[in-house]
């Protein structure tokens, strides 16, 4: 990743900080997004002058473009884009759903990879090639009680991957998602004191840890991961981790 530039949503926590420190690790410039900026520029400020933090709130466009717009000022454009910015708060059954709320989680979960996507893309495309990653969810695929929310815009944001790599695989674009499982991230602890549905009964032992799907969103950057364009790897696969060099 020498000199390669990567943007991730959703980067002042959980997998999307831990996805920062790797990709740095690795020689990338990284580009930090999330809506409070206090948080990731400590991130930011850890990781070296090749890391900026960037307020943006995905679920605006404008504000997402301008991000790209900056990732482009600063390092020269952009190579690997992360879609990570996700919420699953707060959760409830359909019948007592609040419609803001059930709102507010499509435009972070669904419309933010939108709009990273279309914001992304005539960068890429003037550059002939980039890598689109999304994280995904097993929520994707299966229904789970109380999360008709999360379901419904990870399964969206699933499509929307499968749909870019079918548009624009010819132009260079490299669109991949990956369901990573349940992972030890704050994420777990709002699902956890919800005392709904099997996930919540996990142990946080169950859990792995979050530099796990950090490495894996780096190793499908590599031509190792090609086999799997357009298509959505799924963490759980013992496989997959003992690809990414996981144990």
């Amino acid at each position: 990743m020498q000199g390669k530039t990567v943007l991730i949503t959703g980067a002042s926590r959980g997998i999307g900080a831990e996805a920062g420190r790797v990709f740095a690790a690795a020689g990338a410039n990284v580009v930090l997004v999330a809506r409070n900026r206090d948080q990731i520029q400590v991130l930011a400020s850890s990781l070296g002058e090749n890391a900026i933090a960037l307020a943006c709130d995905v679920s605006d466009f404008a504000q997402v473009e301008l991000a790209v717009a900056e990732c482009v000022n600063k390092f020269g454009g952009l190579d690997v884009l992360i879609g990570n910015a996700g919420v699953i708060d707060p959760i409830f059954h359909l019948s007592s759903a609040d419609v803001a709320s059930w709102g507010k989680a499509i435009d972070i979960n669904l419309k933010g990879v939108f709009h990273g996507m279309r914001a992304a893309l005539p960068v890429m495309r003037a550059a002939g090639g980039g890598t689109v990653l999304t994280v995904s969810s097993g929520a994707a695929s299966n229904p789970v009680e109380a999360w008709s929310h999360y379901c419904a815009s990870k399964a969206g944001a699933k499509m929307l991957t499968e749909c870019l790599h079918l548009e624009e695989s010819s132009n260079g674009i490299r669109a991949m998602g990956l369901s990573p499982g349940t992972v030890a991230t704050d994420m777990q602890r709002v699902i956890k004191a919800s005392g709904i549905n099997a996930v919540s009964q996990l142990d946080w032992t169950d859990h792995i840890p979050a530099d796990w799907p950090a490495r894996a969103l780096l190793w499908m950057c590599s031509s190792d991961a090609d086999e799997f364009l357009g298509t959505e790897i799924s963490l759980r696969r013992e496989d997959i981790r003992q690809r990414v060099g996981l144990t």
